[in-house]
This record gives C-alpha cells, structure tokens and sequence, in this order.
C-alpha cells in the first residue's frame, strides 16, 4: 500500500499532472541574453499560473538545454532554431541521440556577433585567418552557428585559427585580458557582455560584417538564416551598422508536456509581457504575428495552438 501510494505521488511530478508542477526553465550563461529572460519567465509562471512553480537553471545555452528537455524531466528550454532541428533530427551534436520537441513560443531573432577591438587589426573574416578566437562555449549554440559561418566563409575552424571555446562572459573577459582576437556570440539585443566590452575605457569595439554567407548557410543547413542588422545605436563605439546573419529563438519542451501546461505558459507569456519585458527587453520581440510555422522546424505544442485558435492566430 506505501508502495502505491508512492508511486502515486511520484506521478504527480510527471507531464501531464493534474497536481502541482513543478518546471525547470533551461536558460545559458548569465552574461547572455537567455538567462535574464528565463529568470523573467521562471518569476512569472510561479506567480501568475495556479499551482506552477518555475526555476530558472544556468546552462551553456541550445544544446545543452535539448539535452536537458531529452532527459525527460520536466523541462522547458531556450533554443536556436537551427541547434532544435539538429535535436529533432539527430545531426550533428545530437548524433545518434534525437530529442523529441515541441514549439511552445517563437522569441526574437538571435543575431550572430562576430566581436574584435580596434586594437586588434581584424576587419573582415578573412582577417581571422592566424588570430585567437573564441567559438563558443561547448554546448552552445553559438557553436554550431560559428562553425556554419567560419565553413560559409572558406575557412577552416581547426586550420586557420587558434580555438577558444569560451563563453560570451569569459570572451569578453580575455578580450580585455588579450588572451583573444575575436569571438563569436550569437544572442539578443543588447547582450549584457558585449555592452560591458563597449563600455570598457580605452577600447574602441568593431563587429565584423557576415550576411553574405547567409546563402551558402542555407544551401546547406536548409532554409533557417536570414540576413540581419545590428544598428550602430546598440553598442558604444560601433562606427556602423553591423550586418549579420540571424536565426529564430524558439521556447521548446517535450511532446509530453500536458496540453493544460503547454497552454497556461504561452498563455501566461502573453498575459504578462509588459512585466516580462522588464525582465529583458527582447519579450518585446515575443508578438502572437510572430508565432508561424515558418519561424520554426519544430511543430508548435497542442496546448501553443490551443492558445494561438482563441486568438485568431492562424500559424500556418
């Protein structure tokens, strides 16, 4: 009789509860743009939705949070559009281990930075050919986006530069330590460690231009970039417009999240985005135009359309 009791309280702690729930919200390293936000939506669900609490967890970003949603626990995860179709589809990082996923919320376009100083001589990509440059940390997804733009750009990860794999809070630090050239960083605006890098006296910061290799991208990987601006307003000393290439962030969890949960967070999103956009100033960017089919690869949740149909929203 313990025994079922139990078990019975266990499966409360499972999707598809009717009991309390319980939800983890994987976000990324706290110098991003993923981790203001998940502490946003953490705040909001444990407040606004009845008999949900939500904390927010510190990951290395995407991959690491399809890797946490594959783990079956109750999960919700940030994630680049293109680190998500890897998941679904068991390519590249997730060779040999699909992630079963569902669109809960389509974000805001995360924008690939391609960062230097004026000290540093670096213009173009081609200028990174012999320099130290940061791709990432493992288990972002700034990681696959940077390899897929240094490939569109004739040039080889391994071969043609000296590889950190440093997070945008860690590139950011060795930059000013000059321990790097460059890095890669793909995240909202503004992004809370590159306005710190800006900021820095005696520092003038360049962002390298990289739309053109938008098609290549594509060609390849399928139809999930698109050409992008980051406005010279955004970060201190940019002499320019920043052209880049940008990708979708997507809210995703597992298939098996209740049609009543899946609702009540898009729900709950909506409800409270003005509260949200103090959190971070992208949840201005979360908009019910923006939610369609063509903004994400994976198929939006029961409980997302549900939401979307009371609304008028038609996301096909």
């Amino acid at each position: 009789m313990k025994l079922i009791k139990a078990l019975v309280v266990c499966s409360a702690l499972v999707w598809g509860s009717v009991q309390a729930q319980n939800i983890s919200i994987a976000t990324g390293g706290t110098g991003g743009v993923y981790y203001p936000m998940g502490g946003g939506l953490a705040s909001v669900l444990s407040k606004k939705v009845p008999g949900m609490s939500a904390t927010a967890e510190v990951t290395g970003g995407s991959v690491d949070n399809l890797n946490l949603i594959g783990t079956g626990k109750p999960y919700v995860g940030f994630s680049m559009a293109d680190a998500a179709k890897d998941a679904q589809s068991g390519q590249d990082k997730f060779t040999g281990k699909k992630v079963d996923l569902s669109t809960l919320l389509v974000l805001y376009p995360n924008r690939m930075h391609i960062v230097t100083t004026g000290a540093t001589g670096i213009k173009t990509m081609q200028d990174l050919k012999g320099k130290r440059v940061s791709t990432g940390s493992p288990g972002s997804a700034t990681e696959v986006m940077a390899f897929r733009v240094i490939e569109a750009a004739g040039l080889d990860k391994d071969k043609d530069m000296r590889r950190e794999r440093l997070s945008v809070a860690e590139s950011v630090n060795a930059v000013k330590d000059r321990k790097i050239d460059a890095f890669f960083w793909v995240g909202g605006l503004p992004t809370a460690a590159v306005t710190d890098l800006a900021n820095t006296p005696n520092t003038q910061i360049v962002m390298i231009d990289h739309s053109k290799e938008v098609d290549a991208m594509n060609k390849k990987y399928g139809n999930l970039y698109f050409k992008d601006v980051i406005p010279k307003t955004t970060y201190k000393g940019m002499e320019k417009d920043n052209n880049v290439i940008s990708v979708a962030n997507i809210l995703v969890t597992s298939p098996k999240m209740s049609e009543k949960d899946a609702y009540n967070i898009v729900k709950a999103v909506f409800d409270n985005k003005i509260e949200l956009v103090r959190t971070h100033y992208e949840y201005i960017s979360v908009t019910l135009a923006g939610q369609k089919s063509a903004s994400t690869p994976i198929p939006f949740h029961p409980g997302a359309l549900k939401y979307f149909k009371e609304k008028n929203i038609k996301v096909n």
